[in-house]
Parts: structure tokens; sequence; C-alpha cells
């Protein structure tokens, strides 16, 4: 274009050019003036209105306001204006192009193009206005602009048509498209007006906006955003830079719109499988698989096709590279071509090709390529994710549906474990859902693969086969190693559970354990299955390292082969333009490869996944009581907490059917067998837990209504089971049980629910038909809630009833002591409450709910008599019988048969007796004498009296304990915490922002230097040597090829000399090289490349030069697959040696602590270190390290190359590098954010599950199954909600450098064609690896953002790490004890004073005393006085900072604790056992032999019973040693204080949770088989000291009195008797 020409509309100064001589529509120049009108016309009419309508008339509707799409056709329009805005660009570069190659400038050609842009984006921009403020009489405008756009640019064609001018001109193309694509516009216009009534009817459609918007609690808006925000994800970017202020909490994200909720999602699955039960087959289970693509099959296609759109246009980055390299080499030969002037209306008409061959065009079309390519893969993955997340839900729902339904015997024989159930919730669920995500990729990876080859085979021919055969054959390998990967963390999985549960077992009885002495046993064992566990992980590490390796090598190897080949073939070498395609093209090919055999592996155990849960879903359930009525019901009042009318609503049956099924229990009319006395009857029932053993047989009994009955009889003889089957927990063989009905009033205050959906005989329905039932298992479940929600549960808070339950379950003193007294939480992840106190609130539980039949299995067995009276008095006969309501009551108690209006006595599975206390008496003179001599023996018990609450207090005291302690040790737990006060101080937001975008690089060093120097300094030289081969290799490349292309273009010297100067600036290469590599290989490359250029210069030969140059790219090669293998094993064993310090470090920790560690650290908190933390570390941090460290990498390499290339980058690398800074501090922030609801929601969901599986007979009992499900329904939702979040966040990380990736390849595109300075070889080098850095930039961000959350994991690692152990050694060497010490027992205690922490008051203090050996002593005392203290003196595990212990001549302070704790003996108040066998049980050193162990084990009363078990010592003992009863327990606990032949034991009230009959047993056992040793007791009954040789008596903390026990009764005022007496 000639500087001095004028800018003209129509071209030349000839008046011929504005002549209209040939008609006016015939002048071109004309038309395309024409064509401005319309575009003027709209700018005119919409400014005015968009800049003054909108300040008068916004808030109209309440919602959110800005994102209600109402009108018809909305998407529609929205994609058709995108396609006008592209077709708009290509008129303008067409415009454009053509009038380069004119002689003067014609506006006409580009400005209408220019303007039609512009009106376009103002049209979308006026609409998207006019649609969200709810105006359409305004579209009005639009209309006209389309009818008017489309008629000008239709009489352009027809002209155009009417010339001659075909489809071989772009031009006419263009105009065609245009016409065609205004006219759909105006039929969406037309559609509009049709639908919505607005203008030319007399009636306009109201409407309404959907529910969703109108709840100002949804925030959560993808589904109702416009699709330029839809696409970039616009509406997240207040909550994203928010984040920023202040923290995302979960009231931030609110709730999910209805279609994305988990009930929703329920429903349609469920449809989908119900639906496959067809009548002529009804017992073939339906296919989940079909369900699931009914119900989402969909969302899939959708997503699959965004995902093919994007693979396609993934393609236009290689040919973009082709034609543009292509380009420039061919300006540069041939700037001359004779262009061929096409004229119609005297101007220039360009061929539709020729377009193409227009560098800048191609630079624009790849820009344009590339973030409509990343826009789609985005739309493709958030699909999927949305709808993975919709499966997820609805799993949820079904199995948690399912699970209420299970029948107990399959939980209780073991056939459903709790484990299972969880596995299925967290980690089959989660399969399915991550399958989902990676479906699309099982279609659309094959065709890219195709695609891919058939392109490489258009550049490269059968060489470029070669290539891609080489990755195609190495994918099989790659499954391989994805197959052993999912192996070896199969198998590190089991031994991890292993671990923890030997861990969890440690935790729980690290009191036993360091008084036994055996911390060390049980730390090894621990430490030999961590061995097990680092084997698998190690197996694990080499083949992630060998997968990164393969997926860094295999696009070497490939190119390698490529041009190897090649160049054996045609002994040539492609051209710049060819090999730089190929290049790109092999990067495009190896991420499928890679990532299809991880898909592959998805779908495989997506498989598993479903066989599992199929087979879950077909399970037994629980008789047909009223559980069948499949919906999940939902209260209609959820929001109100009563316990009204629950209906189901049951979506097969007509509403009307439902509701006469409804009424029927209440009208049914009574039958005159069964009066209003009996509230249950069971006739000839036998009932089994299913495994085909009757556990009942022969059961006639009836509960009496309003009346208490007494169930009572040995240990194991069936009596909870008799509740249980009344309840339809067991499966009936025989016979039935009947409950009464309520009356009609009492029925609607109940709202007892009860369904049946088969018209059955009166006579079953009556047996079906319960109402709810407050039940209080045996075994104390707890909800995860506040003291008051586990007592009130779902009922309606009644102040008066409250308070007088917790005064009688005498509960407030323990609530009290809670922090927050009775809103404090408590159940698994709460305050650990002791096992009396958990009863207790269970109890309590039963009592409040307004049933009424209560049912009460053995509610005394962890009660001290005390509260067991006051519990009886109070409780059960006044606050129960006092309402009237039917008590059935399971004990142990026998004094309390005098209360009981009717008992059953149970033996062996079956009723001995059933009647009033005197019909025993009369008719069964035997067994009333029996239990005549027990309740003697329990009433001189209540005579002598108790020393009062003692395991009460005990609990209290512990509780107490906790309390007083956790303060100062909450400071150094939780630094976060800390810090997040500091920063509340200052309260101004620069600090918490700051603090919140910081990187935890102080843990990053904690954590490699836990790695070990050695590897760290492996990992980094080794990942820098890497990536600079890689950079050579791709160098080498640009060079040889572009050497080629000048060779043959060699006419003269010139040239030559040209391409020397052009290559010595390419020993450039060498100072890279040299830069990052020290050593050798610096120096022979660079002589390699200086040799190259002298050769070169003196022209020699061709053959020979690409010979050489072969041989410096193999070399190359080599290095680079060889580092690729070094840094992918380095840092994968770099991530195994820390995590095995780190383990290592924090076991011998935690178990060497001293014991008030554990009194003051939450179980749970502790525990979390060895899962979840350990996991982190173990498995996660590795590869996000990996990732990190190569993404930045290679986006720095990539960076330095193009910037060595075209230095004009530089320039705009400076804004580019502000935005990406900018956008990776906002991500990072609100990732975490999310990432930590993610995992806080979760937990809680979890929880719920395993709760609900645990307490199921309780729900059912209660009939509370409905209130359970909603509350599942909105744990699911809340976790779905802050999953989604996440998901849309890092959408929109990725959306974003996506398209700043697509700014840089634009750039570096522009600047090497206007520049001109660098050869085609180089121009294809700047821009394969500018397209790399699209792939890498949210790699970096978003690893950055996982390392800070795993990192976090470290620095709590790191928090325990800094405990301080308990001081093992002692003054005196183990030697110098003598072997037999302490061999008389005789014990010593000097002006001992005794407190838990340096931090608190003493608990004793100058305690004297004097024990004999041989002394039978108690000790009793009120509660906090210091007693327990005192046992835990005796092992040094207190403080005992003044005074002395000495025990047979031995101060115990000077022994190591190892020795002094392993040669006394000590039995808890809790009965502890583990895991393994019986004789492990007793004996973990194995230092005895069998005669011994069944010596203690017949001492203990249990050999009887141990013989008759399958394996006799060595039978399994199962967690916790829930296989035995408490009694059991205890009793195996006395035999293990034997076994250790030690001249001391200490009982620590330990009969406290043992019924009377084995409390003799373990009296009398002390006495004889201890005859000649110290027996120290704690008195919990104290009628069990009353004859002691010697009695110490304690009031806080000093001891007040000490003589025998008949002495000190004797003395009136004595503090002993005055403790006998005042408990009365």
């Amino acid at each position: 274009m000639a500087a001095g020409m004028p800018l003209s509309f129509c071209g030349d100064k000839a008046p011929s050019a504005y002549g209209i001589n040939d008609g006016v529509l015939n002048n071109g120049c004309f038309v395309d003036a024409l064509n401005l009108v319309p575009h003027v016309f709209l700018l005119f009419i919409t400014f005015p209105i968009l800049f003054i309508g909108w300040g008068s008339q916004s808030s109209k509707v309440q919602i959110h306001h800005n994102t209600w799409l109402h009108f018809p056709g909305h998407n529609m329009r929205w994609i058709l204006t995108f396609l006008l805005l592209f077709v708009h660009v290509c008129e303008f570069a067409e415009g454009i192009v053509s009038n380069t190659t004119m002689t003067s400038n014609h506006l006409h050609l580009f400005m209408p193009a220019f303007m039609g842009f512009i009106a376009a984006t103002t049209s979308v921009v006026y609409y998207h206005n006019i649609e969200t403020s709810n105006f359409p009489k305004l579209l009005l405008v639009l209309f006209i602009y389309w009818v008017l756009a489309f008629i000008t640019k239709f009489i352009k064609l027809w002209k155009f048509a009417e010339f001659g001018i075909r489809f071989k001109y772009l031009r006419f193309c263009i105009t065609a498209l245009l016409v065609m694509l205004y006219g759909l516009l105006m039929a969406v216009e037309i559609n509009v007006i049709r639908v919505r009534k607005y203008v030319f009817f007399t009636n306009p459609q109201k409407v309404k906006p959907p529910e969703d918007l109108q709840d100002l609690g949804v925030r959560f808006l993808q589904p109702f955003v416009n699709l330029l925000s839809k696409a970039t994800y616009w509406w997240m970017n207040p909550l994203i830079i928010g984040a920023h202020k202040r923290p995302i909490e979960l009231k931030k994200i609110g709730k999910l719109p209805i279609a994305m909720r988990a009930l929703t999602n329920y429903l349609r699955l469920k449809d989908a499988y119900e639906d496959q039960r067809t009548g002529e087959d009804p017992d073939r289970p339906p296919s989940i698989w079909r369900s699931m693509y009914r119900a989402f099959g969909r969302p899939i296609l959708l997503s699959s096709t965004f995902r093919y759109l994007a693979d396609l246009l993934g393609f236009a980055g290689p040919l973009c590279i082709y034609g543009i390299v292509r380009n420039l080499d061919d300006d540069n030969n041939d700037t001359s071509a004779n262009k061929n002037m096409e004229n119609y209306f005297r101007v220039y008409f360009m061929y539709t090709t020729e377009l193409l061959e227009n560098s800048s065009v191609l630079a624009v079309l790849l820009f344009l390529a590339l973030v409509l390519q990343r826009t789609f893969l985005q739309a493709s993955y958030y699909v999927t994710i949305e709808t993975g997340i919709n499966l997820r839900g609805a799993l949820l729902a079904m199995i948690y549906n399912k699970i209420l339904r299970l029948s107990t015997s399959n939980m209780s024989m073991g056939e459903m474990t709790l484990g299972q159930i969880n596995n299925l919730v967290a980690i089959e669920t989660n399969q399915l859902m991550w399958f989902l995500f990676l479906c699309p990729n099982l279609w659309a990876m094959p065709v890219q693969i195709v695609m891919g080859v058939i392109l490489l085979y258009n550049f490269l021919s059968w060489s470029a086969l070669v290539g891609a055969s080489v990755i195609v054959l190495l994918a099989p390998v790659q499954y391989l190693i994805a197959t052993k990967l999912a192996e070896t963390q199969k198998s590190a999985l089991e031994h991890s559970t292993d671990r923890l549960k030997q861990t969890t077992e440690i935790l729980k009885g690290i009191k036993l354990l360091k008084l036994y002495a055996w911390e060390d046993i049980f730390c090894d064992s621990v430490e030999q299955t961590r061995g097990k566990e680092l084997t698998s992980l190690r197996t694990f590490a080499f083949y992630t390292s060998m997968s990164i390796f393969m997926n860094a090598a295999i696009p070497i190897a490939a190119v390698l082969a490529t041009f190897g080949v090649h160049h054996f073939l045609t002994s040539s070498i492609p051209s710049p333009s060819q090999a730089f395609a190929a290049l790109a093209l092999f990067h495009i090919l190896v991420t499928p490869l890679f990532l299809l055999s991880t898909v592959v592996r998805f779908a495989v155990k997506a498989l598993v996944s479903v066989q599992k849960l199929g087979e879950f879903l077909q399970s037994d359930e629980i008789g047909d009581d009223s559980w069948r009525n499949g919906d999940i019901s939902v209260p209609l009042d959820v929001g109100k907490k009563h316990l009204g009318m629950t209906k189901a609503i049951n979506r097969k049956q007509p509403m009307r059917y439902q509701m006469d099924n409804y009424e029927q229990p209440s009208r049914r009319a009574m039958r005159p067998t069964e009066t209003e006395d009996v509230a249950v009857k069971v006739s000839n029932g036998s009932f089994t837990w299913g495994n085909n053993q009757l556990t009942l047989s022969d059961i006639n009994i009836r509960i009496p209504t309003g009346q208490l009955t007494m169930i009572v009889g040995q240990v194991g003889c069936g009596k909870s089971s008799l509740l249980l089957a009344m309840l339809g927990e067991m499966q009936a063989i025989d016979g039935r049980v009947y409950w009464s009905k309520l009356p009609d009033c009492e029925l609607d205050h109940e709202g007892s629910i009860s369904w049946s959906e088969t018209e059955d005989s009166e006579e079953e329905i009556r047996s079906k038909n319960r109402n709810s039932v407050a039940y209080a298992a045996q075994k104390s479940w707890l909800l995860n809630a506040t003291v008051e929600d586990n007592i009130t549960f779902g009922s309606p808070f009644n102040k008066q009833r409250y308070k007088a339950v917790i005064d009688a379950c005498s509960l407030q003193p323990d609530i009290d002591l809670l922090p927050f007294g009775d809103q404090t939480e408590i159940g698994e992840r709460g305050i650990n409450l002791s096992g009396g106190q958990r009863q207790r609130i269970c109890v309590a539980r039963a009592l409040y709910q307004n049933t009424n039949i209560v049912f009460l299995d053995d509610p005394f067995s962890a009660l001290d008599i005390h509260l067991s009276d006051h519990l009886m008095q109070e409780g059960i006969l006044k606050f129960l019988q006092d309402d009237k309501r039917t008590v059935v009551l399971v004990s142990h108690k026998l004094q309390y048969l005098i209360h009981a209006d009717w008992i059953i006595a149970m033996k062996d599975g079956s009723v001995l007796r059933e009647g009033t206390l005197k019909d025993i008496q009369t008719h069964d003179t035997e067994l009333y004498d029996h239990w005549k001599t027990l309740m003697n023996r329990q009433d001189q018990e209540l005579e002598k009296d108790i020393q009062q609450d003692s395991q009460t207090t005990l609990e209290r005291k512990t509780l107490r304990r906790a309390f007083y302690s956790r303060e100062p040790k909450n400071q150094m737990d939780d630094e976060d915490e800390e810090e997040e006060e500091e920063e509340e101080d200052d309260d101004n937001f620069s600090t918490t922002t700051s603090r919140r975008s910081k990187i935890p690089w102080k843990m990053c060093g904690c954590y490699l230097s836990s790695g070990g120097f050695f590897m760290v300094f492996l990992m980094i030289s080794s990942k820098l040597l890497k990536h600079s081969v890689i950079v050579a290799i791709d160098y080498c490349l640009a060079l040889w090829t572009s050497t080629n292309q000048t060779a043959e273009n060699l006419q003269n010297g010139t040239a030559a000399n040209q391409a020397a100067a052009f290559l010595q600036n390419g020993t450039a290469a060498n100072q890279t090289a040299a830069f990052l590599q020290n050593g050798t290989a610096a120096n022979q490359t660079a002589a390699f490349l200086q040799n190259g250029s002298i050769n070169f210069t003196d022209i020699s030969p061709q053959p020979e030069q690409d010979v050489y140059y072969l041989h410096v790219f193999f070399v190359l090669c080599a290095a680079g697959i060889t580092l690729c293998l070094i840094t992918s094993l380095s840092v994968e064993f770099l991530g195994l040696s820390a995590a095995t310090n780190l383990h290592h470090n924090l076991l011998n920790k935690i178990i060497h602590a001293p014991i008030r560690f554990f009194d003051v650290t939450p179980l749970g908190q502790i525990l979390n270190r060895f899962s979840a933390d350990t996991n982190i570390i173990d498995q996660h941090i590795p590869p996000t390290l990996e990732s990190l460290t190569r993404s930045t990498l290679l986006c720095l390499s990539a960076i330095g190359v193009i910037a060595s290339i075209t230095p004009a980058f530089l320039v705009a690398l400076v804004p580019l590098a502000v935005a990406f800074y900018f956008i990776q501090k906002y991500f990072r922030v609100a990732s975490k954010d999310l990432q930590d609801l993610d995992d806080s929601t979760q937990l809680p969901l979890l929880c719920h599950f395993s709760e609900t599986a645990e307490g199921l007979t309780t729900i059912r009992a209660f009939r509370h199954e409905a209130r359970f499900k909603q509350r599942m329904l909105e744990l699911t939702d809340t976790n779905n909600t802050a999953y989604l979040f996440l998901s849309a966040a890092n959408r929109w990380l990725e959306v974003r450098t996506d398209y700043l990736g697509a700014v840089i390849v634009l750039t570096v595109a522009v600047a090497s064609i206007w520049s001109g300075r660098p050869g085609g070889g180089l121009v294809g080098l700047g821009l394969t690896y500018a397209l790399t850095i699209t792939n890498y930039l949210n790699w970096v961000v978003r690893n950055l953002a996982d390392l800070e959350v795993q990192m976090a994991a470290v620095k709590k690692v790191n928090s325990f790490l800094g405990t301080e152990s308990e001081n093992y050694e002692g003054s005196m060497d183990a030697s110098q004890v003598p072997e037999n010490w302490p061999h008389d027992g005789e014990i010593k205690i000097h002006d001992l004073c005794v407190r838990y922490d340096p931090m608190l008051k003493p608990v004793l203090k100058h305690v004297n005393a004097y024990i004999k050996p041989g002394q039978k002593v108690g000790i009793c005392g009120r509660t906090g006085s210091g007693k327990s203290s005192l046992s835990l003196a005796f092992f040094n595990m207190v403080d005992i900072f003044e005074g002395r212990i000495v025990i047979d001549g031995i101060d115990i302070c000077k022994l190591p604790l190892q020795t002094l704790r392993s040669r006394l003996s000590i039995i808890l108040q809790d009965p502890v056992l583990f895991s393994g066998s019986i004789r492990f049980n007793l004996d973990p050193e194995c230092m005895c032999t069998d005669d011994r162990l069944w010596e203690a084990l017949e001492i203990a009363q249990l050999k009887n019973m141990v013989k008759s078990l399958p394996g006799g010592l060595d039978a399994v003992v199962t967690e916790g040693g829930e296989n035995f009863s408490v009694g059991q327990r205890q009793l195996f606990c006395l035999a293990r204080a034997f076994v250790r032949k030690s001249s001391i034991l200490i009982m620590d009230e330990a009969t406290a949770s043992i019924d009377m009959a084995t409390e003799n047993i373990l009296q009398k056992v002390v006495m004889t088989a201890f005859a000649d040793r110290t027996v120290v007791t704690i008195a919990h009954r104290v009628s069990s000291i009353l004859d002691a040789e010697q009695v110490l008596v304690f009031s806080s903390g000093i001891l007040v009195e000490s003589d025998s026990g008949p002495n000190l009764l004797a003395q009136e005022e004595s503090l002993f008797s005055v403790l006998v007496r005042t408990h009365k």
C-alpha cells in the first residue's frame, strides 16, 4: 500500500467510481454503502436506550434478575450471533487483503464489515439487557434491524449472481452466509413475537421466573446464565475474587438448584431402575448400567458432542503452523508473484483459497480456533462433572434407602459389615462418578488418534506411521503399568487399613499399653505393617515413575523414529513446515494415548463397583413391615421440626388408594380377643438371626399395657434378642408378633407411620403395624450432634419435660462439665464420653420421646448402684409409670424385681417363666430362692451402702480433667487458629489477604528435608538437565530442517553466507545448553554446533551434513530419554523417603507421649494424622510435586525459547504475566476454601451413613426413617454444592489460562510474521512451544493450589512431632534391678506429691503410707479425692514432683519405665481387649507356656468357655473384644493380670461394669489366687473393702485415714464410716 495513497470510500478519484449511469444498484460501491445503513440505524437507536433507559427501571423483580433468561430461542440467538461475528471477521479480513492488492484505497470493501461487527456485538448486549429486565417491547428494534440487514445483503448477493460472480470467489460465499444468518435471526425474532405475543396481540403472555431464581439461597447460577457467561464462568467472578477478602463459607455457596438436588436425581434413577422390573421375570435384578443410561444419558451425549468439536478444532494448531511456516518460507522465496487482477465493479475479487495463504490471517484463525477449542473442551468437562455429581447424589440416596431396609441379621452376621457400607458410600459411588467424568474420552479418543495419524501421513507419508506406531505400540505397556498401579495401590490400601486398625486399637488402649509396658511390642507390629505398606508404596512409586517416564519419553522416541526413518527412506529431511506440524501433532497424540489407559482402568473399576452396588441393592431386607414403600418420603413440613404425619408419596399408585390405605389402621374395630391390656403379644414365636440356628424358640409372651415388664436371665440367654424380635428385627421362622393399636385420637398426635402396600388379611396387618417405640439399646448409640439433639431426637423441644428427663437420668452434673453445656457436640467426632454417660443419654432419649411403649435394654449395665436406683425410682417408676406408658426393661439387677408388674424369666433362648413375682413365688419356688440369694447379696450391699457414684464420678472426673487441660493445649495444637486471631485483632483485610495467598514454602522445605539432601539434589539437577536437553532436541531439529531448506535454495554464494551467519547465530544454542548443563555434555554439544557452522561455511555436500545432524539428533534424544527416566524416579523416591521418615517419627512420638497428651488431644485428631494426612503424604504429594515442577519448567523453557527467537514477545509478556499472576492468586485462595468446604462437608455425610448403619435398630424402632433420609439428602446436597463450586472454579481457572495461552500463541505468531527476521524453522519452533504453553499454564496453577492444600498435612504431622516424650531412661540401669523384683510386694509411700502437668495444681499432697507384703488394701474417698491418681503414681504415669514411692527397697522414679511397668499388674475399670487371638491378649510378649495361660483362665472361670471356642487359645478376638460380653472381657483382664506373676496387683474400680454374679466370682478369685500377693483395690462399691486389712481414705488429695476396715467402721466420726453411712 503506497504511503501517500488517499483514503476514499469508493477508491478512485475518477467520477466513474461514483457514477450511476448503469443504474444505481449496479454501482458496487453504492450497494456497499447501502449495507452500512442498517448497522448505523441500530447503533443510533440502541445506544440511548442502553445508557438512559436502564437507570429508571432496573429493580422490578426481586430475583438474581441479571440471570433470568426467558425469551424463546435464547441459546439459538447467541450461537447465531457468534457465527455472525465470525463471518464479519472473515469479511473484514477479505476486504483488507483485497484492498492491499489494488492501487488505491477502497474503504467500502471493509468498512461495512467493521460496522457490521460492532452492530452485531451491540445487538447481543442490547438483547441481554432487555431479556434480564423483561421488557420485550423493545425487541422490535432488533426485529427491524434483522429485516433491513437481510434485505440489503440480499440485494448485494443478487447483484453478484447477476454479474456471474459465483462460489469460487470468497466474497460471494461470505455474502451468502450473511444472508442466511440474518434470515435465521429474523426467524428467531418472529418466534419470540409468536410465543410471547408482546406486540400485535391483545393479551401478552405473563411469565414468572423459575422457582430457583426466586429463591435467593440458590447461588449456583451456571444453569441460568447466558451462553457467554456459561462458557467463561463469568458469574463465578464475584465469588472467586471475594474469597480474597474473606473465606468462602457454606452460607456463601447457598443451596443447589432443584434439578441438581439429590432427591430429584434419586427419583430419576429409581424410576429408571424400577421400570426394568418386568412382570414375566420379577427375580431378574434390574441393570444399574441401563438405569444410569436412562437417567443420565442425554447430558453425556451433549458432553461427547462438545468433546468431538474440541478435538477437531485441536487439529487447527498443527495445520496453521504448517500454513504459517510454509507461507513465510514461500514469501522469502517469491515475493513478486503476479496476482491476476479479477475485476468486477472495478474492485479485486479474491479466490476462496487465497485468503488462507496469508500468514496473518492464519495467525488470527489459529487464535480463534484455540479459544473455541478450549471453550468446548471446558464445556464438555463441566457437563460430565455435573452429571457425575448428580449421579453420585442419586446413588447415595439409593444406598441410604437400602441401608434403612437392611435386615439386622445381615449386619450382625457380618454379611454386610459397616466397612463394606462405608466403602460403598466413600469409594464405589466415587468410582462411578469418576468413570462418568472420564467416559466421553472412551469414544472421543479413538477418533482423535485416527484423525491425528491421517494428518501425519499427509505431512510425512510412511515415515509418520513409524512414529505413530511407536506411540501406539507403547500404549499397551502404558495400560499394563496402569493395571499394575491399580493392583499395588489396592494392596497398599489393604496394608494401610490394617495399619490404621492397629493404630486405632493402640490409641484406644494406650493407657493399658503404658501400664503393662507393651508400647514397643505394639509399636513394632505397626511398623511391621507399615513396612509391608511401604513395600507396596515402593512398587507403586516405581510404576508411577515409569508411567511419568513413558509419558515424557514417548514423544521424543516418536520424533526420533519418524525423522530417522524419513531420512533413510528419502535420504532428505522434511521442510520446517512439515517437521513442526508433525511435532505439534505428536504432542496432541500423546495425551489421548496416555489417558486412554487411565480411562480403561476406570472403566474396569466402574464395572466392579456396579457389581458390588448391584449385590448390595439385592441383599436381604427386613421383614415386610412398612418398609417396602419405595420412595424416600419427605415430611411435608420438614422446615418445622416436628413429627407431623409423615406422608410417603408412592408414585406408582394413584393417590386415592394411598390415602385409604393410610387411614386403615385407625378405623379398624377392636377384636374382642385382644383387649386393651396387652400392648404386644408373641405367639409360638421362633426367631433366628438368619444363620438357620434358632436364637429364640417357642416364645409365648404378652406385654401388659401401661405396666412395667421386666425380662431377666443370665448373660447370653436371649433377652436382647427378644426385644429385637418384638421390634421386627429378627427373621420369624414361625409364629407372630401382635401389636395392639392406639386409639384414634392418639394416633393422630403420635404421627405413627404405617403403610401396607398389599391388602393383607386383617390379622396380618395388625401384626405388622406397630407404633413408634422408644428404644434404648444395650450398646449405647449416639448421634453426632449436641447433647440436646441426642435427647430430643427430632421431637419438639419441651423445656419442662426435658428438665425432668435430665434429672431422672442425673445428667445435669455431667452436662455442667461440658464446655458448652447441652449444646456440646458429642458422638464420633465430638467429645468422647464414657460408657455410663453415653448410656444415660440413650436412656434419656427413650424417656423423652412421647411414645406409648418404651423398651430399655439393660440400661443399668454401665451405671453404678446409686445412679441405677435414681434412674429406677425417678425415671422408670415415676416418670414413665405416671404417664401410664408400657415399659419393657431388661436387667441384671434383681433387686428391682419387686417393682415389676410382670416378669419374664429367660433361659437359653426360651421363656422359663412368665408372670408376676407372686405367681413365680408360688409356682416355681426353686427359681424364686435362687433369685432371693442373689438379691440378698445385692441388698446387703444396699444396706452397707456404697460409696456414692464412684464410677459416674470417675467418668465425670475424666471429663473434667479433659477440659481443664484443653485450654493450654489447644494453642499448641492449632497454630492456624492463632494466626487467624492475630489477624482479627489487626482487623484489616490486607493482612488476612497476604496470609491467605502465601504459599507455604516453610512446609515444603520441611517436607523436602525429610526426603533427604541427596534425593533433593538429584531431583533438581536432573530436572534442569532434562528440560535443557529437550529444548536442545527441538532446536537441533529447527536448524536441521532450516539448513536443508536453505541448501535447496542455494543458487549463489551469498545465500550460503547468509545461511552460515544465521547458523552462527544458531550457536546461541550452545549458550542455552551451557547455561543449564554443566559438565562435558554441554561442551560437546557446543563443539558439535560450532563444527557444524564451520563445515557449512565450507559448503559441504548435503548428505554428509544430514548424517552429521542425524547423529547429533540421535545422541540428544537418547540423553533426553535417559534423563526422563532419572527425573521421574528421583521425584517418586524422594516422596517415598519423606513419607517413611515422617510416619516413623510420628508413630514413635505419639506412642511414647505421656498419658496426659491423650487426655488432652481428641482421639479423632490423632487418628487423622495417621489416616488422611499420612495418606496424602504417601500418595498425593509426590505426583503433585512432579507435575508442578514439570509444568513450571516446561512453561519457563518455552518462554525462554520464544523470547530468544522473537524478542518482541517479551514486551507482550509483561501484561500477560501480570494477568496470570492475578488469576493464580485469586484462584488459589478460592480453590483452597472450596476444597476445605468439600472435605468438611464430606465427613458429616460419611459419618451419617455409618451412624445410620450402627443405629439401624434404634432408628427403626423409633420410626424415624423419614427424618434420617431427609437429613441424608441435605448433607448430600451440601457436599455436592461444594464439589460443584470447586469444579466450576477449576473450569474458571482453565478457561482463563487457556485464553491467556491463546493470546500468547497469537502474539508469537504475529511477532514472528511481522518482525520478518527468523527463518521458517525457528518460527515453527516458537509456535510449537507456544502451543505447549497453553496446555501447561493451568496445570501450574492447579498443582500449586493442590500442593498448598496437601502441605497442610505435612504441617499437621509436624505439629505433633514437637510433642514431649515420657522419660523412659530412669537413673538406674535395667541390669541393676533384681530379676525377681518386686519379690515381697512391700510398698512405702513417703511424702508423695503428684500432679498431671506442671501447669496444673497437685492432685495428691504429701501422702505417707506403708503397705505390708501380701496385704489387701482398699482405697476410697469422694469424687476427685485422688484415688485413681495414686494408682497411676505406682506406675510413674503422672508427674511425681516431690516425695517418692519405694517398692521392695527401690525408688520407682529411678527405674527405667519399661522395667517398672513390666513388673506390676493392674486391672482397669474399662476392660480392653485387642483384636488377635486370646493368647495374644493374655501374653503379647509370648513369654508363657500354654499351661500357665490355661491356669490363668481357670482362675478367672473362663477355661470352659475358651475350650468350647474353635481354636481354644488361638480363638479370634474381634476388634475391642466385641465378641465377648462386658463381664467376660473383664474376666479376661483378670486372667491377664494373673499371667504376669507379679507380687503387686492394683485393681482400679475393676468391678464397675459387671453384673453381680461375675463380681462375686472376681472377688472370690482375688481372695484365693492372690492370697500371698499385695492387692490394692480402688473401691467402687465400698462394701468390697469393708473387711480389708488396711483402708486408705482420701479427701481432696490428702490421705486422712489409714487403718483396717473394721477399726475405721468402729470409729463413729471417721470419714470412712461417714461415707458408709451417708450413702444409705
